[in-house]
């Protein structure tokens, strides 16, 4: 990720950055075998949730891919992931920085409106953004107050870090919806992306084309969503020809549609983290040297083996592994009983008692990854339970607050991403308690960091730290799947959340 981003930041050099939305590149190609791409048809596409976990405010925290999907269609972000550079315009066509990297001002896109016929103005996105920092504070938006977004002029904002933040663009992908200045009700979906809600059913949503769309009228008439609450049932449903793609779907449903001629198989390797959290503030696991002992418990290729069917790969510990600033120096941690169980008795480990390992129906093979931990746990004499939680009861009563449990992120591109959003002490995802003064040093490092060789040393530095004493067992890395109909031409390619970019997908006859 990091040479495409030098070639995005240069203000990181002392100049300003300037792209231009025609300079976008999604990944997504047709598979050769449609022809020319033609206008017309509904795209009907799957995707995970829980009806119980549904959410109408883009600027809430969704826990549901469906309705992630369906906000990424409806509203605009300022910025997208892109395949070179990484960062892509929507919303803002171009940004640039002060010297410092300090005040970013984003230029919104000509001709952008709203689906009700109004222009998208300076103030609807300041005001956005400010009820987002409001709402999710600077996980979603990184700076310091309310008062650091203000309009410039009637098409351009300005965001003012509290620091040298040369990572914001990258940060601000895909988080920062914009919606009409005083929005109060959003079940009416009235923003300005590529397609408009036509109606909306507990999670399951169709929406129609916005013909006057600031990037070019999508191909495609409409798209239909459905939320499925497993991926098996998804599964089912694009076996049966019920619906045209099944998004994640998972390694099993790969395996099973690739001796069928009328489905293909998109994979995006190295694509989603599904990984055990220890709790590093306080409980049973804030002692490092027992958090070591678990990450040697673990048997990585048969994890790999066991819980992806293979279709994935052995992780080393660290979030981000397909950063180009990746740290492949740091030593493949390998599974070591006889260390482990050393490292338990040296930190006065209580064996004696049993630990529950929370976990979800969420991501595929997340359950399975708790039972198959748990299993190869046993040979350091630590004994778990595995406990699958109901959603709403997980992100109410878990999430942030157990000692141990499972989470998953569908995308993995950056370093800094994690970095900002679950491991620096200020943010609000904090999901291991990690609090960290050499790591939030290093991280305010990276971002004050100019292209090259300082910010790769800054972000392997978080790297070492997460790997010696983080709070993650990240033991492997799911290839992303997604299962389609031959018709389906165009997918995003993209690995992690540049997937729910369908704009330029088209049907064949």
């Amino acid at each position: 990720m990091d040479l495409n981003r030098r070639q995005l930041f240069k203000a990181g050099l002392g100049l300003s950055a300037i792209l231009a939305i025609a300079a976008c590149g999604d990944g997504s190609s047709s598979d050769g075998s449609g022809g020319s791409p033609q206008r017309g048809g509904t795209l009907r596409i799957g995707a995970i949730g829980k009806s119980s976990k549904t959410e109408r405010d883009p600027h809430a925290t969704m826990s549901n891919e469906s309705d992630f999907l369906i906000m990424s269609l409806i509203y605009d972000p300022l910025t997208v992931p892109g395949t070179d550079p990484n960062v892509a315009p929507r919303l803002a066509s171009k940004w640039e920085s002060d010297a410092e990297q300090r005040n970013w001002t984003f230029t919104i896109a000509e001709g952008a409106t709203f689906h009700d016929g109004r222009p998208v103005t300076a103030d609807d996105v300041v005001w956005s953004l400010r009820r987002l920092r409001e709402v999710a504070g600077e996980t979603k938006v990184p700076v310091s107050s309310v008062d650091d977004i203000k309009p410039v002029g009637a098409n351009a904002v300005v965001l003012t870090c509290a620091g040298p933040n040369s990572q914001l663009p990258l940060l601000l992908r895909l988080m920062t919806f914009a919606a009409p200045k005083g929005t109060t009700d959003f079940t009416k979906g009235i923003g300005s992306g590529p397609f408009r809600l036509e109606s909306y059913n507990n999670g399951n949503a169709r929406l129609v084309r916005n013909d006057n769309w600031h990037g070019g009228a999508p191909l495609l008439d409409a798209v239909e969503v459905t939320l499925f609450e497993s991926p098996e049932s998804m599964a089912n449903a694009i076996m049966a020809g019920q619906i045209d793609v099944a998004s994640s779907v998972g390694a099993v449903a790969g395996r099973t549609a690739e001796a069928r001629s009328d489905l293909q198989v998109i994979r995006r390797p190295n694509d989603v983290a599904i990984v055990i959290a220890m709790r590093t503030s306080d409980g049973p696991f804030a002692d490092p040297r027992v958090r070591e002992a678990l990450r040697l418990a673990v048997d990585r290729p048969a994890m790999v083996a066991q819980v992806l069917s293979g279709y994935g790969s052995v992780a080393n510990d660290i979030l981000g592994t397909a950063d180009p600033t990746f740290d492949s120096s740091i030593a493949q941690r390998k599974r070591n009983v006889d260390r482990a169980k050393q490292l338990l008795a040296d930190a006065k480990f209580d064996t004696g008692r049993t630990y529950p390992l929370v976990t979800k129906q969420e991501a595929a093979g997340e359950v399975e990854s708790a039972k198959v931990f748990a299993s190869q746990a046993k040979d350091i004499g630590l004994n778990i339970e595995v406990v699958v939680q109901e959603a709403n009861a997980f992100y109410d009563d878990t999430w942030l607050k157990a000692p141990f449990y499972t989470v998953n992120w569908g995308t993995n591109d950056s370093v800094m991403f994690f970095a900002s959003k679950v491991m620096s002490s200020r943010t609000k995802w904090n999901e291991t308690g990690f609090k960290d003064a050499e790591f939030d040093k290093a991280y305010a490092d990276a971002l004050a960091a100019p292209a090259g060789a300082k910010f790769t040393e800054a972000s392997k530095a978080i790297q070492q730290i997460q790997y010696d004493r983080g709070g993650y067992i990240v033991w492997g890395m799911a290839d992303g799947i997604d299962v389609a109909s031959r018709s389906v031409q165009g997918l995003p390619k993209l690995g992690g959340y540049g997937r729910v970019q369908l704009e330029r997908v088209w049907l064949s006859s």
